[in-house]
């Protein structure tokens, strides 16, 4: 079994994801190669909650230029974690959604 913490990479801390929080609802930069499984145990061993449902996407690098010349920024997998009703919360972002 692969290690939790090298699963889940970092949290996502934006607007619509602090909006998220009351519902429950959190989101994590995740390995690209995580299953939905993986990912719920993962955050259920590293935060000590019940997880609902896990929801996923990739998310293609943006375009950049420097001059003449164009790449890529990294390509991610994004990772939805909703709990469940009687899970408490993860204090992890407690400090950062107010």
């Amino acid at each position: 079994m692969k290690d939790p913490h090298d699963i889940i990479i970092r949290p996502v801390l934006s607007e619509k994801s602090y909006d998220e929080m009351p519902d429950k609802r959190y989101t994590f930069i995740v390995d690209p190669r995580a299953n939905k499984t993986e990912i719920k145990k993962a955050v259920e061993v590293i935060f000590g909650v019940k997880v609902q449902s896990v929801n996923t996407l990739r998310q293609l690098g943006k375009l950049k230029r420097v001059g003449a010349h164009t790449g890529r920024k990294p390509s991610f997998k994004k990772a939805y974690v909703k709990l469940t009703a009687e899970s408490k919360e993860i204090e992890f972002f407690e400090g950062m959604a107010q």
